[in-house]
């Protein structure tokens, strides 16, 4: 496997070079006026700017410029970056999903501005604001090839408005400079933009991008040229104290608890380009309450980081590996732990440091280290958890990766198992992306160390993508040992040799109601190393997928399945069901058929039927998706998930039902209400989660949180817990 990955990364080196380059450019003039950004362009100093404009349609066609244009003006001075927009559209009937922050912008009207301030490809800063000034910004790496690169928790402090006319609105941002990162005496940023116009059914960028790439990708980008070199700046210290007053109660244990805690997080640049971040006795009680997932699987799913000390730059961290099979630094796994039941719970987090940026233009550094707290009553020790980083820009947007981390505890437990008091995972990553983007890849090779550990421990992979307008093909190699092991890491299951293959086609009709539509062939085969290589799964698939011109879709596919069990496994979940016997392997098929609406209306929803044999049973499972907007303030959505399990006697036979209600209600820009709750009868759980949020500073909150658990048969309470934060960030 070694051999193998040598070779092609050999061959593949000389095809990574600088990223898609643009004709179009505009300079971005320097200015002594104050701008008020009150989304109104009347300061005369807009009259001279130039501007960024001639909008190409990105859908339903890439090869015409955009019905209803957009303009771009900048200006900058010392402290800060201005941009005034004029968007034009069809009329003022806007789709929007709320009035909060760090909107998703598919479904609504909105613009959003990309910021290379490296000029490398990689990595953007994103700012965005919809017809109502409601703003969002975020964070693009890895090129912005896929979502695994995106993500909207980042926050940092600016402003914005926008105002709406006859057939237009307008919008002002004042961004600090400080919300970037970027090489003092640089005199040019790579820049891109694009829209979403619900009114015209189109979205646009400035530069030109083909579609089958992505909107947010950061190949095809122009340039903004600075008048005058920028300089170097003080970012002043930032400071986020927080204070929270808690109450709950455990309803099984017959145990309650009321507490006061404080702490905080501090933000401190060092020069233009690189962030520490510290955090003491850190509290994430306001966090989203994370979405449940009913797994009809024998492995663990992975969810989101929502934490905000964890954002800024997480693909310099998490991007190793492979995402869905052997990722070695997964941040979840600070902060939780199992109790002497086997349940997960939260580890309290005592303390660390974050160090993340750049060195120089090529050489990123990333640096972690956080201190949890050990609980004797429930045998959970205290750990060092340790990450270094080390990513080395090469061949122009491709790069090198090293990394080591660390999970040790230093004192000796009696119930801690000698082989459990330290884990090491050190690796090598070469991530490979083309000058046009049609090639992109990832080939790694990682080692686990821990005490007594066998000698198969080693993870290794490689992918390779090929992305045409016509033509989207990838192979993906995993490699994982039985005794691999990265207990900071997310890590589906080891001793796997594991090969995906897609080849998909893509048709783009002309004058039709398909904008486009693809087949997709999807075998993924995988051996058991450690067993003679046995064949112990593998999932053949077929697919036609497709997107209509009123962005609607229809997706249906054929799955063929193998799956080896080692082990006795119940897929009900049941306390009382019989398991199916391990040593066998067992053959089953389905097929699924998705529609789903335009998002664009004021109601949207999905369906997916999907129906067929089941290990040695049967299978009917429904999964749904409703919403509802009453604009601006109220959203509400609705999440169904049904699975019929029917296998023969004496195996079990169960109804799965996951129902998942929410609503969202933005009385205004600063206060927001949503409620949650989660029905899993595979869970036994009834859940409600309602968060009161006032955001009564630019980034200051106070959160009112209330979570009720109950069990599901009985409808007795499990679980309760009350709330209330009060966080306020500080610039020094």
């Amino acid at each position: 496997m070694t051999k193998y990955l040598s070779t092609l990364v050999l061959i593949l080196l000389c095809s990574s070079l600088h990223a898609q380059t643009s004709e179009k450019s505009f300079v971005v003039k320097e200015t002594n006026d104050k701008i008020t950004p009150d989304g109104i362009l009347n300061e005369p100093v807009w009259e001279n700017a130039e501007y960024a404009e001639d909008f190409w349609q990105f859908f339903p066609l890439d090869t015409v410029q955009a019905k209803k244009q957009t303009e771009i003006k900048m200006l900058y001075d010392k402290s800060n970056l201005y941009v005034g927009i004029t968007v034009y559209t069809a009329g003022s009937d806007y789709s929007i999903q709320s009035l909060k922050r760090d909107f998703r912008a598919g479904n609504s009207d909105n613009i959003t501005l990309l910021f290379d301030t490296f000029n490398d490809g990689n990595n953007a800063f994103l700012f965005g604001i919809n017809p109502y000034g409601v703003r969002r910004e975020g964070l693009v790496s890895g090129g912005g090839l896929n979502l695994n690169g995106f993500t909207i928790s980042w926050d940092v402090k600016w402003r914005g408005d926008s105002k709406i006319y006859d057939g237009y609105y307008t919008a002002e941002m004042v961004i600090p400079l400080t919300a970037f990162k970027f090489k003092e005496g640089e005199t040019k940023w790579r820049f891109n933009s694009y829209r979403f116009d619900t009114q015209s059914n189109e979205n646009s960028t400035w530069t030109n991008i083909p579609q089958n790439q992505n909107i947010y990708g950061l190949t095809f980008m122009g340039d903004m040229i600075f008048e005058k070199p920028l300089g170097k700046y003080r970012t002043p210290l930032a400071v986020i104290p927080y204070v929270n007053f808690g109450s709950d109660k455990d309803f099984e244990l017959n145990s309650a608890d009321t507490k006061f805690n404080f702490g905080g997080d501090a933000k401190i640049a060092i020069g233009n380009s690189m962030n520490l971040d510290v955090t003491v006795n850190p509290d994430f009680s306001q966090v989203e309450v994370d979405n449940q997932i009913t797994n009809l699987t024998r492995f663990e799913v992975s969810l989101p980081e929502k934490r905000q000390f964890f954002i800024d730059n997480s693909d310099l961290f998490g991007s190793f590996g492979g995402g869905r099979d052997a990722n070695p630094f997964f941040s979840r796994r600070i902060g939780i732990a199992r109790d002497t039941a086997d349940n997960t719970i939260e580890n309290k987090i005592i303390g660390g440091v974050r160090l993340s940026g750049k060195l120089n233009k090529g050489l990123r550094l990333g640096f972690l280290n956080l201190q949890t707290a050990e609980d004797l009553d429930q045998e959970i020790v205290s750990n060092n958890n340790t990450m270094l980083a080390l990513q080395q820009n090469v061949f122009g947007r491709s790069n090198i990766g090293m990394f080591f981390i660390n999970r040790q505890s230093f004192e000796d437990y009696e119930f801690q198992d000698p082989e459990d008091r330290y884990n090491r995972v050190a690796g090598i990553d070469y991530n490979l992306i083309s000058n046009n983007n049609i090639w992109n890849g990832k080939f790694y090779l990682h080692k686990s160390f821990a005490h007594n550990a066998g000698k198969a421990n080693l993870s290794s992979g490689a992918f390779m993508q090929y992305n045409s307008r016509n033509w989207n093909f990838f192979e993906d190699i995993v490699y994982i040992g039985e005794d691999f092991r990265s207990d900071l890491g997310f890590i589906r299951r080891t001793d796997i040799f594991k090969t995906a293959t897609m080849i998909e086609r893509v048709f783009w009709p002309e004058d039709s109601a398909l904008q486009s539509h693809s087949f997709q062939f999807f075998p993924v085969l995988t051996w058991s190393p450690d067993n003679d290589f046995l064949h112990t799964d593998y999932n053949l698939r077929g697919a036609w997928q497709s997107k209509f011109n009123d962005q609607s879709e229809i997706n249906a596919s054929y799955t063929h399945s193998y799956t080896y069990l080692f082990d006795e496994f119940d897929p009900t979940g049941l306390d009382d069901a019989i398991p199916l016997p391990g040593m066998l392997g067992y053959h089953y098929n389905f097929v699924s058929l998705e529609y789903r609406s335009d998002r664009r209306k004021r109601f949207a929803y999905s369906i997916e039927p999907t129906l067929g044999s089941f290990f040695n049973g049967d299978r009917f499972s429904l999964r749904g998706q409703l919403s509802l907007r009453f604009q601006p303030k109220i959203f509400l959505s609705l999440d169904m998930n049904y699975d019929k399990i029917s296998l023969p006697d004496p195996y079990s036979s169960t109804d799965i039902w996951l129902i998942s209600p929410k609503i969202d209600v933005t009385f205004s820009k600063s206060i927001f209400w949503s409620t949650l709750v989660q029905y899993s009868n595979q869970r036994d759980n009834l859940g409600f989660n309602s968060r009161l949020q006032w955001r009564f500073a630019p980034l200051s909150d106070l959160f009112i949180v209330y979570n009720d658990n109950y069990f599901v048969n009985s409808f007795e309470p499990k679980y309760r817990s009350i709330n209330l934060k009060l966080t306020y960030w500080l610039n020094i």
